[in-house]
This record gives C-alpha cells, sequence and structure tokens, in this order.
C-alpha cells in the first residue's frame, strides 16, 4: 500500500470511524494529495437530460475480454448495454430503474446465461426487483421478471452469490435506509424472489455491493458514511460502521461502492464521495484510507467527471486500453450533452496510488 499517504499512518479504529477532526471544531477541508486521473474514454450519453444517468455493472467476456459488456441504467428510461468503446449496443426501456448489479455464468432455466438486476422505484411506496439476461452472443437484454420486493421506495441494488453453494440474493436499498434482502430463485422458467430479512439504517441509503469472497455486505448511508454488514441471511443484523463522512476523505453525500478484491480477504474499497466529485480508496481488512482520486480531463476530448452517482470495477484484463481491470464512473455533468458513464483503466489508479494488488506473502 502506498505508506507516504498520511492518513495510513494514524489507528485504523480511528480512521475506520472517522474520529478524526481539526481542533478549531470547524469545517474540514478535504485532504491534500487527491490524484488526478484522466478517463480513457466514455459512453454515448443517455437518452434522457437533467438528473438521469445513474449506476454501471460490468460483465467481462473471459474468452473475448474486447466483447466485454456494461449495463447503465437510465432512471427515467430504462437500461443502456455499451460495448467497451462506449457504444449502445441495447436499450431496454423501462420508466424508473435507478440502480443495476449482474453475475455471470448463472443458470437461468437451466441455461448458462448473464443475470443482471436492477431496484425499480416507478411505485416510491412498493419497491420492486427488476430481473434480464444478458446475451453475450446477441449483446441483447431479455426481460424476465419483475418482483416485489418490499414496502417503500427502491433505490440501492446490488447482487450476492453465496460462496459455498452458489446461491444468488439481493439486497435492494430503500431510500428511508431499510434494507430488502431478497433470496432469488431463476432455475426455473418464472423466477422467484422471497424476502429472508431486513436491515435498517437511520437515514437516505442508496449504494451497496457484496464481497462474494467473504460475505460481507457495504452500504452507504449518504450523509452518515460506509457500513458493513454479515450478508448472510442468517447472520446479523447490526451492522458495523466501516468508514464515515469526516469531509476529508469522504464528503456527503456517500454514493456508489466498488470492490477490488486482493488473495482471499484483502482488497480495497472505493467510494463515490459525490461533495467533492472526488473518489476515496479504502482497505478492505480494516477500513483505512488509502488515497483518493479524481477523474479529470484526459486532454484527448474526454472530459472529467462531477458529482458522481454510481461507479463500478472489476478486474481483469480487458484488452490493451483495460488490461488490469475496468473502472467506470457517472458523470453527473456532462454538458452540452445528457449525462454518460466515464471509463478508466484500473492500472492508472493503481499507479497514481501506489496500491498493492498482489496477495501478500
Amino acid at each position: 500500500m502506498n505508506a507516504s499517504f498520511a492518513l495510513r499512518a494514524l489507528p485504523s479504529a480511528l480512521l475506520s470511524l472517522g474520529l478524526y477532526a481539526c481542533a478549531s471544531g470547524g469545517p474540514i477541508e478535504p485532504i491534500a494529495g487527491t490524484v488526478s486521473i484522466g478517463a480513457v474514454r466514455e459512453t454515448v450519453a443517455v437518452k434522457t437530460h437533467d438528473d438521469a444517468a445513474d449506476d454501471p455493472a460490468i460483465w467481462r467476456n473471459a474468452a473475448d475480454p474486447s466483447r466485454s459488456l456494461i449495463v447503465a441504467t437510465d432512471k427515467k428510461a430504462g437500461l443502456y448495454v455499451y460495448g467497451l468503446d462506449g457504444q449502445v449496443r441495447d436499450f431496454a426501456p423501462s420508466s424508473r430503474l435507478n440502480n443495476v448489479d449482474l453475475r455471470g455464468d448463472v443458470k437461468i432455466a437451466g441455461a448458462d446465461a448473464v443475470l443482471v438486476a436492477a431496484s425499480d422505484r416507478a411505485d416510491e411506496t412498493h419497491s420492486r426487483l427488476a430481473l434480464y439476461a444478458l446475451s453475450p452472443q446477441t449483446e441483447k437484454l431479455t426481460e424476465l421478471a419483475n418482483l416485489p420486493a418490499g414496502n417503500g421506495e427502491a433505490y440501492g441494488l446490488c447482487l450476492y452469490r453465496r460462496a459455498n453453494d452458489r446461491a444468488l440474493f439481493a439486497f435492494v436499498v430503500e431510500k428511508s435506509g431499510r434494507i430488502i434482502q431478497l433470496r432469488v430463485d431463476v432455475s426455473a422458467a418464472q423466477p422467484a424472489a422471497s424476502v429472508v430479512r431486513e436491515l435498517q439504517l437511520a437515514s437516505q441509503s442508496e449504494g451497496c455491493v457484496v464481497d462474494d469472497r467473504t460475505g460481507m455486505l457495504y452500504v452507504g448511508e449518504e450523509d452518515v458514511g460506509i457500513w458493513r454488514f454479515d450478508a448472510s441471511p442468517t447472520g446479523a443484523t447490526r451492522g458495523e460502521p466501516f468508514a464515515k463522512v469526516d469531509k476529508r476523505v469522504l464528503v456527503d453525500d456517500v454514493e456508489g461502492l466498488a470492490l477490488a478484491p486482493v488473495g482471499e480477504r484483502g482488497g480495497y474499497l472505493v467510494a463515490s464521495s459525490q461533495g467533492d466529485s472526488s473518489y476515496a480508496v479504502y482497505a478492505l481488512e480494516d477500513g483505512a484510507p488509502v488515497g483518493r482520486f479524481r477523474i479529470t480531463d484526459n486532454g484527448k476530448g474526454v472530459d472529467g467527471t462531477s458529482e458522481t452517482d454510481g461507479i463500478e470495477l472489476a478486474l481483469g484484463d480487458f484488452g490493451p486500453d483495460f488490461p488490469q481491470g475496468l473502472f467506470i464512473a457517472q458523470d453527473g455533468d456532462n454538458a452540452p450533452e445528457a449525462q454518460n458513464f466515464k471509463l478508466l483503466s484500473w492500472v492508472d489508479v493503481v499507479q497514481g496510488l501506489r496500491l498493492e494488488m498482489e496477495p501478500a506473502r
């Protein structure tokens, strides 16, 4: 890790709780040393202007990394499928899909497929889970089902595939801070989802991500910070604080969350620090911050990002432009066009922050 990063030397217990502040008690300025990184390219803008693009997900084509796909939401119009060139491959209309996640190598009605899930907030009093199949061959989405999830407005969404039996679960994060965990069954022609547990945060929440290796769920409470829960349906319902909004490393709102797993348990969590248009990076083992970066103009016609909502990160070979992984961030101001998504090479982040990506020996 970047040992020169000043905050890394502080006690991890204090870091994870955000218990560092200036002596005057006044506003705390964002820390110095935020690295600037240019995007490699960007996607075609979504069709809806104003606040519309929201959250991306990534499917890596292991057989042909250049044909990997991005699924992303226009929360007022539907789901886009983009290629790594940023061009549109497909569009599935739907009125108010907010967050999206996916898992590859899933058996849908007995056939290998990529399962895509999205939170549906069309009815603000009844959250729903929208399920799609993504075909790697045709690069098209097929709607499978739209299932009831809870009794609130659906915001966040993330999937969890349990390591020991590959059972699938979805977490729907409602605007109120309630988190609905559903068991998802796509083995039959008609998919089903049943509520297995509810969790609760105290205020508006959205971004979430699950580490399938460790069975840990991370959820962003927008004005408070990031919480960590046991993702098991029989696990404790009380979460533990992972990182707090401190207006130095993490500036509210906390929005998208993404993971860079290293080895069996290590790695990093990246969070969208929307309040200062940056991205905070934390060590998974103890919640210690290890760096921050911003996405800036790359000097080749691709502008930076601001006020990012959703982010996503997938490691591995995605071709020569993304040799170690792909990081995607929603751009809240892509004027004069509508909002879109920026694509970064993860190796640029690793080098910029001097992160360790190999398992400790």
